[in-house]
């Protein structure tokens, strides 16, 4: 062959290379480098006619919602003739060394314990403290006896209607305290200045719902409600739940997180990597005595049994074995009234922001796969939901199945801005396949658009669905652009059978919730979400 023909063949081949590398590249890019615009020339976008329907002004009570208690299944079922029921918190009635209540209410109920020749028994519930406090007030479930971390969500629980008495002020030990990496910082109030002045990104869990996230709450707005303010205006974010911040803390996204010392000092990961400073009230974990007046003198004397032998000095050791009762040297002078805990919730409600907009997508999943009370739920949810969103946010509604619908465009959430919120609402129908992330891309277009006018706005979506994609863009092409946009994405599922770990990973992009619950408490947990970011 000829070296002029050599040369030639491999110039062609040269180029199919170089050709193919390109295109491989181009392939590459375009699945992993699309804007929000890119990706939007190929999404089939519909604009529904926007149509006004009436809405409640009732004030409908978020007690209202409450699931049934069995939502909250117990740890351990007492059977005796006098058996005393605890609400407890999760540190005391979960797994390994949170299962301290457990162990407790296991050894008791072999004890045979009686009054007056009746059999006395321990059943537990792990509910949480806020939570807990919300079937008191309702007067919906009543325990026997209410044991959150602090006294906060008690005395919160007394000055709202709740038939609550305290009983003991302790019944294990442990402190609330605020994690920074070693060596960095040891007082909290230097904690607090350094968050305060940009230095620091650390997170806290939402006081609504959290124990500790109240305690730095009524803590900071005891030097006045500028201190919290200007606390909270350089805090990048914060937790729906105590996981999803310490998820966050690992993958070191933070600088300093909140904890109790009891769940501190049983993670070596956590001891490694922080130094534990504590602040605000001890988490002596109280007893609270529900409907004292309407009990027995057996009942009474049941309950003194349960109460003085989680005292006894075993079941002490059993508490200082899992990390409790550690820390005693920490002494505090601070304690806040129910009215005062009450005064801060509403508080934060009305600071939280900063005085800053929000404008958040609702993006509600219409396939074929949330068909019937799927539907129905997450059309409840939202309408009952409407109450808890302030009227200074900006609030748009988008649907999708095989395509994506704007039902309606971003607006300042007036009355006449929720009439056609709740009008989008009642037109939701179900069918089709589920283009879910096209539909994300579609909202995060929309926050775009609206921040032009608004630039300092918060931004969030709300993806309401079953979590199962299957037309459209997927995950990993829509990340980046969703990344680069900040923009948290809270997602909701409505099925027991939810693709839920799609969900999460979507959430954990932009350091969002993921609430996965089923037609019994969705509505419940919606309203509490809303109530707590909008």
């Amino acid at each position: 062959m000829k070296k002029s023909n050599v040369a030639i063949i491999l110039g062609i081949v040269f180029a199919v290379v170089i050709v193919l590398m390109i295109g491989i590249f181009a392939i590459v890019k375009s699945s992993n480098g699309k804007t929000t615009a890119q990706m939007l020339k190929h999404i089939k976008v519909s604009k529904a006619e926007p149509v006004k329907a009436p809405i409640s002004l009732d004030d409908n009570s978020l007690y209202d919602e409450l699931p049934d208690i069995s939502k909250y299944p117990v740890a351990v079922q007492g059977n005796g003739q006098l058996d005393v029921e605890i609400f407890t918190s999760g540190e005391k009635a979960g797994n390994g060394n949170d299962s301290w209540l457990i162990d407790v209410a296991n050894k008791f109920n072999k004890e045979g314990k009686e009054v007056n020749g009746k059999s006395v028994s321990m059943t537990v519930r792990s509910v949480p403290s806020g939570t807990a406090a919300d079937y008191i007030i309702s007067n919906k479930y009543l325990p026997d006896i209410y044991t959150p971390s602090n006294t906060l969500f008690g005395e919160y629980a007394i000055v709202n209607g709740g038939n609550l008495e305290l009983y003991k002020d302790r019944l294990v030990g442990n402190t609330a305290g605020i994690l920074v990496k070693k060596g960095a910082y040891t007082e909290f109030k230097d904690v607090i200045s350094a968050v305060q002045s940009g230095q620091l990104n650390m997170g806290y869990t939402n006081p609504q719902t959290s124990a500790t996230g109240l305690n730095l709450l009524v803590t900071l707005l005891q030097d006045g409600e500028d201190n919290f303010t200007k606390f909270n205006q350089n805090i990048p974010y914060v937790a729906y739940t105590t996981q999803q911040m310490r998820d966050s803390a690992s993958n070191g996204k933070l600088d300093a997180i909140l904890t109790e010392y009891q769940t501190y000092i049983n993670d070596e990961n956590l001891k490694s990597v922080y130094d534990f400073i504590p602040f605000g009230m001890r988490h002596d974990n109280p007893a609270y005595i529900c409907d004292k007046a309407g009990k027995t003198d057996e009942d009474l004397q049941a309950i003194d049994e349960v109460i003085n032998y989680c005292l006894s000095s075993e079941m002490q050791q059993i508490a200082t074995n899992k990390g409790f009762n550690a820390n005693d040297d920490y002494k505090t002078d601070l304690n806040f009234t129910g009215a005062e805990v009450s005064q801060a919730l509403t508080s934060y409600k009305l600071t939280k922001d900063n005085g800053k907009d929000i404008i958040a997508v609702f993006v509600a999943d219409c396939s074929g796969s949330m068909y019937g009370d799927p539907m129905n739920q997450l059309k409840e949810s939202l309408s009952n939901g409407m109450q808890y969103i302030n009227e200074n946010n900006y609030v748009g509604l988008v649907s999708y199945s095989d395509d994506v619908t704007i039902e309606v465009p971003i607006a300042k959430f007036d009355m006449n801005q929720k009439a056609y919120f709740q009008g989008g609402i009642n037109g939701l129908k179900a069918n089709g396949s589920t283009a879910s992330y096209d539909a994300v891309v579609v909202a995060m277009d929309m926050i775009e658009e609206a921040k032009k006018d608004h630039p300092d706005a918060k931004a969030m979506i709300f993806l309401l669905s079953d979590g199962y994609q299957n037309v459209g863009y997927g995950m990993g092409t829509i990340t980046p652009a969703l990344k680069e946009s900040q923009i948290p994405v809270y997602t909701i599922s409505y099925t027991a059978e939810a693709d839920t770990d799609a969900m999460k990973k979507l959430s954990e992009i932009n350091e969002a919730a993921t609430i996965n619950a089923d037609s019994e408490d969705i509505v419940y947990k919606i309203k509490s979400l809303f109530n707590s970011q909008m």
